[in-house]
């Protein structure tokens, strides 16, 4: 982990899509700054168990899971009420769950782009309707919305994430602007592209199909991009997030912090 220090003591985060990739990892930082953390997504039950016990014996704090499925506004709102519930607050909510699918606009499955819509847009509405009554009654919240680069850029065959991540962007404006005198703040982080499991296994499979080199692949097919031809890490994510939840992040406010390596930058 890197040498971003915040102390989040006492707090009470929800992580949506958090069983896995950089939610796994947001998780991970907001524990190891004291916060309790409630983990929402799916996969492997025992991994799931697993991750849940590790952040929790790693950092002594509370971490609980709920299977909250982030097409239903039922199942979102629960998931909001469980945290505060159990947990007794809710200080910190990060809208990370997200899903992709590749094909041009005429080609593009319908299910798949209502899908997208649900988990990357809609869901972070039905997050933020049910979390915000709760952090207004406590003087004090924040909302972290992880949009992405296209949040603010567009890439071909990419049109139901773009069309939701920039979405993200105008609901977090709306939404910061409602609560500005509130003590809750709202805002995006738009990651460039992250070294996920998920990264790896593509930048595999690329190489072998194209028959050029890994090295290959990420400087001239992934990172074609992103000028630093470095991938976004975890950490550099982490201390993001962390500015944004804490104190001194107090006076941002339906802005964002783009972490892309100078990709929008072009």
């Amino acid at each position: 982990m890197g040498a971003v220090s915040v102390d989040l003591s006492g707090q009470a985060a929800v992580i949506t899509g958090s069983t896995s990739g950089i939610g796994a990892a947001l998780a991970e930082g907001l524990a190891r700054s004291g916060a309790n953390i409630v983990l929402n997504g799916f996969g492997n039950a025992g991994e799931i168990e697993a991750l849940r016990v590790r952040l929790s014996s790693d950092h002594g704090v509370s971490v609980l899971y709920h299977g909250a499925d982030m097409t239903r506004p039922g199942e979102i709102a629960d998931l909001i009420g469980f945290a505060h519930d159990q947990l007794g607050r809710l200080d910190i909510l990060v809208n990370n769950a997200g899903i992709q699918h590749v094909a041009p606009v005429d080609e593009f499955p319908e299910d798949k782009w209502d899908a997208i819509i649900a988990i990357n847009l809609s869901s972070v509405f039905h997050a933020m309707k049910a979390a915000l009554p709760i952090m207004k009654a406590q003087g004090r919240g924040r909302i972290v919305n992880l949009a992405s680069v296209h949040g603010l850029v567009a890439s071909p065959f990419k049109a139901a994430y773009v069309a939701a991540k920039h979405g993200v962007h105008g609901l977090t404006k709306t939404a910061a602007l409602e609560a500005a005198e509130t003590g809750v703040t709202i805002n995006c982080l738009n990651p460039g592209y992250v070294q996920t499991p998920l990264v790896e296994g593509q930048i595999a499979d690329t190489a072998k199909a194209r028959g050029i080199t890994e090295e290959e692949v990420v400087r001239d097919v992934m990172l074609a991009a992103q000028p630093t031809k470095q991938f976004v890490t975890y950490d550099q994510l982490i201390g993001a997030l962390l500015y944004l939840v804490s104190d001194d992040g107090a006076n941002m406010n339906g802005g964002a912090i783009t972490v892309d390596g100078g990709w929008t930058a072009k």
